[in-house]
């Protein structure tokens, strides 16, 4: 740290006016008084500098010295980063809460990365190899979940030397790498500006689809690996289980779940909820793949910007290994809000609503990190796929923060208090709701289920008709509607109470494959199209509609995956007959 540069003319909240600070440079980190608070330089005017500090500013006077450290914000990297809580700055909540209780006391100073425990390190290349940037040089066993692949720095490139294997902590040399220019000596700990991206070779079209086992998500509005979506609604709508379903069943080796400025009841919710379940994947516990980053409401507002960037560089990191990453980010709401209120502290021109202007690029410097690339370093392919809550002012999507968004991301799950009242969860809006990628994870899922796409679209259409005929229902009444038009209804009722309804607390129904999905679609379309050709037949709509089989395709849902083949044959076989009893005039079935 370098010697006292400027002291406190200002204190303004969380926002801190210090002089003296001509040598400074933007978004470097200072400590901040006599309790050394931790702040960040975010304007500069001659030899006043602007900081934002990341705690509380109770008992900090004018006159207070401010203390560089000629370095920006930057995260820790390395071994320990997989089932810890941070805060927005990476600070371990877990050890400070062993130390020093419940409450964070005001400047404190502790490793961000445990400095004391030993990892065991296996070497996968040998001394005397060429490496660099980007290389794996060896791994270490993180959790039973997670084997943490050490890099070669980036920058860094030369012949490998003193490489063995062994128990080392993070700060241990593990190697040395000799170049033309320097001898670097290599430890297991990297440290990168959160502000700055992570480099890799070449950033490619996200294709292949993220299964999240939600079927409305799925079905409709899939999203793909390296996609970035949104998930805007109001309160209640079931933004956060939406978010926590996802952090549960992705299809993603790493979940980094980032809440930011959400209630501490919620994060409580989490921290509780992921030990204890279970990985479908690893059968472990999920937290053994996941890093949660907690900056709840109570905390300082200008920590929660910080709490954004410091979780999508940790997702670089792991995504430069290889892994698929999905960070979920609850919510940019709150973020937007923090940047709303540095803003007009800092007395700048404010935009729409009061947001900054420059809200929209935060918003894509955020959204644009995500992606499918290929990795610096021998060939991998990592990906992140980044999925932010939005929460507009009672539910009002055309407030900034959503447009903004909007405008980048791909996918939006938009969620409908109407059917949240109805205690319809998810409660994605079908209607509005859209993704970008449907077209190629649709043509990706044809390749194992040839009629995939085909099916999807029926549903979709199915969907889009009973809108406008509910809405004769509303205005003539449902008796004037044609034995075609209740069939439609009936099968669109099927669709929304059968299939899109999921119950995330169900054992079973909480999680759906791709598999289940497709052939709970196509026992449903089956039954629309043999009700179809009944009523062509002149069948009364009403024996169809009270079918036995009818209850037997809505258990469906709760039917363990290993056992739908077989209940789906059983249910195939039932509808024919019971179609055919219908079609001969057979009514023994209705005894």
């Amino acid at each position: 740290m370098s010697q006292i540069k400027g002291k406190i003319v200002k204190i303004s909240g969380p926002l801190i006016v210090a002089d003296g600070m001509r040598n400074a440079q933007v978004y470097d980190v200072v400590h901040v008084g006599n309790k050394h608070i931790i702040g960040e330089i975010i304007e500069l005017r001659e030899d006043l500098a602007s900081i934002q500090v990341y705690e509380e500013t109770a008992g900090i006077g004018p006159g207070e010295p401010v203390e560089l450290t000629d370095h920006p914000l930057s995260v820790e990297l390395g071994p320990g980063l997989i089932e810890s809580i941070f805060d927005g700055i990476q600070r371990p909540l877990t050890s400070i809460y062993e130390k020093h209780g419940a409450f964070i006391p005001v400047g404190i100073s502790v490793a961000k990365l445990n400095r004391e425990k030993k990892w065991h390190f296996k070497p996968i290349v040998e001394n005397g190899t060429y490496v660099c940037e980007g290389d794996i040089i060896g791994t270490v066993e993180e959790t039973k979940a997670v084997i943490h692949k050490i890099m070669v720095p980036v920058g860094k490139e030369g012949i490998i030397s003193k490489l063995s294997e062994g128990e080392y902590t993070i700060l241990d040399e593990i190697a040395t790498i000799k170049s033309e220019n320097e001898t670097f000596k290599m430890t297991m700990l990297q440290v990168w500006p959160v502000r700055i991206k992570r480099p890799y070779k070449v950033k490619k079209a996200p294709k292949e689809p993220m299964v999240t086992g939600q079927r409305v998500i799925d079905t409709l509005f899939p999203i793909a690996k390296g996609g970035i979506a949104a998930i805007p609604g109001p309160f209640g709508s079931g933004k956060t289980v939406v978010q926590h379903q996802l952090a549960k069943w992705a299809d993603a080796d790493i979940i980094i779940y980032i809440g930011c400025g959400e209630r501490g009841n919620e994060m409580t919710d989490v921290l509780r909820e992921f030990p204890e379940l279970i990985d479908p994947k690893t059968g472990l516990s999920l937290m053994n793949r996941t890093v949660l980053i907690a900056n709840t409401s109570n905390m300082p507002v200008a920590a929660r910007e910080a709490s954004m960037y410091t979780g999508i560089t940790i997702a670089e990191y792991f995504r430069d290994m290889g892994y698929r990453v999905a960070i979920m980010a609850d919510s940019t709401s709150r973020w937007a809000e923090a940047l709303r209120e540095m803003s007009s502290r800092l007395e700048e021109m404010p935009g729409e609503e009061g947001y900054p202007a420059y809200l929209a690029s935060r918003l894509s410097d955020f959204y644009e990190r995500a992606g499918m690339v290929e990795t610096l370093g021998k060939e991998r392919i990592g990906s992140i796929t980044a999925i932010g809550a939005v929460s507009p002012p009672g539910g009002d999507t055309s407030e900034p923060v959503s447009q903004a968004t909007l405008r980048i991301v791909k996918v939006f799950w938009g969620l409908s208090a109407g059917l949240a009242y109805k205690r319809h969860f998810p409660a994605i809006d079908w209607l509005k709701s859209y993704s970008l990628y449907d077209t190629d994870i649709e043509q990706f899922n044809n390749l194992t289920y040839p009629l995939w796409e085909e099916t999807v679209k029926k549903v979709r259409v199915i969907l889009q008709d009973e809108t406008a005929l509910l809405e004769i229902v509303r205005l003539v009444g449902i008796d004037s509607l044609s034995p075609k038009d209740r069939v439609k209804l009936q099968v669109a009722q099927m669709i929304r109470e059968d299939y899109l309804h999921q119950n995330a607390f169900h054992k079973v129904d909480t999680y759906t494959s791709l598999e289940k999905q497709y052939a709970m679609l196509r026992i449903i379309l089956s039954w629309f199209d043999l009700a179809l050709l009944a009523t062509e037949n002149h069948v009364d709509y009403k024996r169809i509609e009270v079918l036995p089989v009818n209850e037997r395709i809505g258990h469906l849902k709760y039917v363990e995956e290993n056992e739908i083949e077989k209940e789906i044959l059983s249910i195939e076989l039932e509808l024919i007959d019971q179609f055919e009893q219908l079609r001969k005039g057979v009514n023994e079935i209705y005894d």
